[in-house]
């Protein structure tokens, strides 16, 4: 029955019907191939519960933060800063990119906000100093990865809301694993600048306006302090840190940079409804199509198959052979869907075998952000493609090398544990 519902599904996305349309058109199909027509009932329930979890309420304000960062000036003048923080290095834009990546990650939590707004600056420039364009677009793509790890993260309040786990503790959890990552590709871009001989970029400009830079920037970086130092502290919720950092970036973009017009702080609310309702919806459809897997105990079985190949008495390759499971669905599948459907079943195995439930939401967090620049589906490919005008079909030969280098990161979180739990057990979350 799961092939044949597999299959079903596949089918829906090949013709161009809408995700969540398709898992709710596959869960109905499974509902009914049971004979139990009673059932149906069950999916407007699933559908509206799937959406109805209070610690959602968190995503579309960071949403709405990392859109209006990027039409009031805010993250230009953080990609300023990355630049006065890099100085005069060979292929010093490289760097700028993975730095300005790991600051916009403490704004939004969105991996596509961050390819868009990095993408559309950087590329030209990279290219303009040295760097091949399809180079350019593959990091970019890659140091997008790094906004759902950093908190906030979309991914993780998604996880945090299946699992009962706490937000604020996932966060923390994700700090380290953010900088890991950002350091491989820092390491990544090293390698390739002096193997291909790159000029060493000339900061002069950007010395020269050393005190005005900083002087900008600062406002733009009491953002993610807002959002993290709340958390942290635990002056404020997630959501009410979201809805500060809003209302600070209403007022930043207005009285400050005076960027932010009524048009585009409509733009921003347009786009952060947009994007907030493809989440929910997919949310809720993957729900029902969850509540099937769970009446027919795919779970169960699943867990079954993996005892009696004795890996819940081996934690590491438990979550090696989640991973790759992971990866190959994601390869196909959006990203809030393979979280939606894949946690509520790895969850409880994970636990069986010992794994801390936040070591595994940043091994989950990390498995489905991986998939964001995985072709064929991977959604940030297609942001840095059309913002810097690459062709698609360079971007895929180039991305794989930064896909290897992310998943040699996964490697490392899932090998040592302590670099995900360490800051929670430290702050007592």
């Amino acid at each position: 029955m799961i092939l044949a519902l597999l299959l079903v599904f596949f089918s829906q996305m090949v013709i161009g019907v809408p995700l969540y349309a398709s898992l709710l058109f596959t869960g109905l199909v499974g509902l009914l191939v049971t004979g139990n027509v009673t059932l149906i009932r069950v999916i407007p329930q699933q559908f509206f519960g799937g959406m109805d979890v209070f610690s959602l309420m968190a995503i579309p304000f960071f949403i709405l933060v990392g859109n209006l960062m990027n039409r009031s000036g805010l993250t230009d003048r953080l990609i300023d800063f990355s630049r006065l923080l890099i100085g005069s290095v060979r292929g010093g834009l490289g760097y700028v990119n993975v730095v300005a990546g790991i600051i916009l990650a403490g704004v939004n939590g969105s991996a596509a906000a961050d390819a868009s707004a990095l993408g559309s600056i950087l590329i030209p420039a990279m290219e303009k100093e040295g760097f091949p364009k399809a180079y350019a677009a593959g990091l970019t793509a890659g140091s997008s990865l790094i906004g759902p790890i950093i908190p906030p993260s979309i991914f993780m309040i998604i996880y945090a809301s299946m699992t009962n786990t706490s937000v604020g503790g996932l966060f923390i959890a994700g700090i380290l694993p953010g900088i890991v990552l950002g350091m491989a590709f820092m390491v990544m871009n090293w390698l390739y600048s002096r193997r291909y001989n790159l000029p060493v970029n000339d900061p002069k400009e950007v010395r020269k306006e050393a005190k005005n830079i900083l002087k900008r920037a600062s406002i733009a970086l009491i953002a993610p302090f807002i959002i993290i130092g709340g958390i942290v502290t635990g002056v404020v919720t997630p959501t009410e840190s979201g809805a500060l950092a809003v209302v600070y970036c209403l007022i930043a973009g207005w009285l400050v940079t005076r960027e932010l017009t009524l048009i585009s702080l409509w733009e921003a609310i347009y786009e952060t409804l947009r994007l907030t309702s493809a989440v929910f919806l997919i949310m809720g459809a993957a729900t029902v199509v969850g509540w099937f897997l769970k009446w027919e105990r795919v779970t169960h079985k699943f867990a079954s198959l993996l005892v009696s190949m004795g890996l819940l008495d081996h934690p590491w390759l438990l979550l090696v052979v989640l991973s790759l499971i992971t990866f190959v669905i994601g390869m196909f599948m959006e990203e809030v869907a393979v979280l939606t459907l894949l946690t509520p079943i790895f969850y409880p195995l994970a636990m069986k075998a010992g794994v801390d439930p936040f070591h595994f939401g940043i091994v989950m967090t990390l498995n489905v952000t991986i998939a964001l620049i995985t072709p064929p589906v991977g959604a940030c490919n297609y942001i840095v493609a059309a913002v810097g005008k690459v062709p698609l079909g360079d971007l895929f030969r180039e991305i794989w090398p930064f896909i290897s280098v992310a998943m040699v990161v996964l490697l490392a979180i899932i090998t040592f544990p302590f670099i995900t739990v360490t800051l929670p057990r430290i702050l007592g979350l």
